[in-house]
């Protein structure tokens, strides 16, 4: 405890001159929930300070706590409260970020669901979740037309407010309702995140945080301060976005959003708001580095100290080239939606070993176990991924948890600690490639071709192969003008890794299918003939 509220103080997140308003930030988040309390705290101690920049421009935090108290009030009136559930469909914007505070001062639980979603995931979801409002916005009512009519609807998002329409709008209801404090929810609700979905319906996982001094786990090793401006390129819906979303807000730092992640536009973005901190998926990190010396030069982001990755592997390739552009500020966070944090590579971590997921945060415990479930220990040695922390969820929303040993989660990855205390995560426990008796996980392979100039991207999965078991196939991006064949690549990995790490065959592809948030789709390769 006593380390995690040095972490804090360090941040500016502890007070100390003025330990009555620490307390009165801590009961905000008891009564109304971190995202909530952060808001009203952040409009108390400043009532002209920007809280929200977005496209239809900027509001203060006291303008939200206000604008969140009318929602809420008028939520309220219609029969909404703690026993509710909200599913919020909406992109990243004012509509979306109202809709959470409104949740947590009602005491219901917010939803947060994929813009990516398909008509039968997002029917499957709202039936799961018992869902007793539907907040989206207007580009996805498509989606709506097999949810139960008497389900109540509200639009976030509208092109044209003036149209009108038999849905109200979340800018209606707000602008005509009393925008005083209504009486605190026993509890705040809480939201349920969902995991990714890259097969199947996703599973919906509740997130409470139970302290404050939760937020060490991040701050320990990302080095977050108050007062500052974060762009946020990653969804909200997805964990990377809404962690850094919820603690830019609790040390009062301007939030700077889009409805969709546009590469340059955020450059503009980070140099407009003089940002600090950008929050990306390494596929966005991708599209990024990738506009080219030329764009990238008409942009200052000479104010950024962190790039914030998650979500997804970042390569070696990928974190070396957008620390040559932007220096020593990518901070590569592994956790998941379930475990939450579990590790964070610093700028100076990467420099010493390209590819980590870097070092324990405190509050967070890190082991590895084998097949047998016992413990690993050994640098070097591949073993099953374990965490536990205070962030970690509780189960998911059916029942169902992931595994669990000695307390701690599975996150469902294998991976192996090196002799400094750097984890390295070596794929995921399901995707190993048994070829001929020897076991292949598909990481080392795509990070060792994506090192290929030629090379954006790769992909490499296990098919059915009737000598072998199965063998390697490789699915690559070729990088724009680039003279690439088959015979060149295998070339290059035959060069590098054991024969038997060399794929069969390589496919080349435009582009790799991935999800919303910017994870492969494996499955759909798998069906690529």
């Amino acid at each position: 405890m006593v380390q995690s509220v040095r972490i804090l103080r360090r941040a500016g997140l502890v007070p100390l001159p003025r330990i009555d308003e620490g307390i009165r930030s801590l009961r905000y988040v008891k009564q109304i929930g971190p995202i909530a309390g952060a808001v009203r705290m952040s409009a108390r101690r400043d009532s002209r300070k920007l809280g929200l920049v977005d496209e239809r421009g900027p509001l203060t935090f006291l303008q939200l706590d206000r604008r969140s108290n009318a929602l809420a009030r008028a939520w309220a009136q219609r029969g909404l409260g703690e026993d509710s559930v909200i599913g919020v469909l909406c992109r990243d914007h004012r509509g979306l970020v109202e809709a959470m505070l409104a949740a947590g001062k009602l005491g219901a639980r917010l939803l947060l669901m994929n813009t990516g979603f398909a008509k039968p995931q997002f029917v499957d979801v709202a039936k799961r979740e018992k869902v007793s409002a539907l907040v989206y916005d207007e580009e996805f009512t498509g989606l709506l037309s097999a949810i139960d009519s008497s389900i109540p609807r509200y639009l976030a998002w509208v092109d044209d407010e003036s149209t009108g329409g038999e849905i109200p709008t979340l800018e209606e209801i707000i602008t005509s309702a009393d925008d005083r404090p209504a009486a605190n929810p026993s509890s705040p609700g809480g939201i349920v995140l969902l995991t990714s979905g890259t097969t199947g319906t996703p599973k919906g996982a509740p997130r409470q945080v139970k302290s404050g001094l939760s937020a060490a786990q991040f701050l320990d090793r990302i080095p977050l301060r108050t007062n500052e401006c974060t762009v946020l390129g990653a969804p909200l819906f997805h964990a990377t976005g809404l962690s850094q979303f919820i603690l830019s807000f609790a040390l009062g730092c301007t939030v700077v959003l889009r409805r969709r992640f546009d590469p340059e536009m955020t450059l503009k973005a980070v140099q407009d708001n003089k940002a600090t901190e950008l929050v990306l998926v390494p596929t966005m990190l991708q599209r990024i580095v990738d506009l080219g010396e030329d764009v990238l030069g008409r942009y200052d982001t000479s104010s950024l100290r962190i790039i914030f990755c998650a979500g997804s592997a970042l390569s070696p390739e990928l974190g070396n080239r957008a620390t040559k552009i932007f220096g020593d500020v990518i901070y590569n966070l592994y956790g998941s939606t379930e475990v939450s944090v579990a590790t964070v590579a610093t700028p100076e971590d990467w420099r010493a070993a390209p590819g980590t997921v870097g070092k324990v945060p405190c509050g967070c415990r890190v082991r590895l176990y084998d097949e047998h479930g016992a413990r690993v220990t050994e640098p070097g040695t591949i073993g099953r991924v374990f965490v536990g922390s205070d962030l970690a969820f509780g189960g998911y929303t059916d029942g169902r948890n992931k595994e669990i040993i000695d307390g701690l989660l599975s996150s469902g990855d294998v991976g192996h600690f090196d002799a400094e205390g750097r984890l390295f995560i070596d794929g995921r426990d399901d995707e190993m490639i048994v070829s001929g008796g020897e076991n292949v996980f598909p990481v080392e392979v795509e990070n060792l071709l994506a090192e290929h100039p030629g090379v954006v991207e790769a992909a490499v999965i296990g098919v059915p192969d009737a000598d072998f078991g199965q063998r390697l196939r490789a699915f690559v991006v070729r990088r724009e003008g680039a003279e690439l064949d088959e015979g060149a690549l295998k070339d290059h990995v035959k060069a590098n890794l054991a024969r038997y790490k060399v794929p069969r065959d390589i496919r080349f592809l435009d582009v790799l299918p991935r999800n919303a948030t910017g994870k492969l789709l494996r499955n759909e390769l798998a069906g690529l003939d």
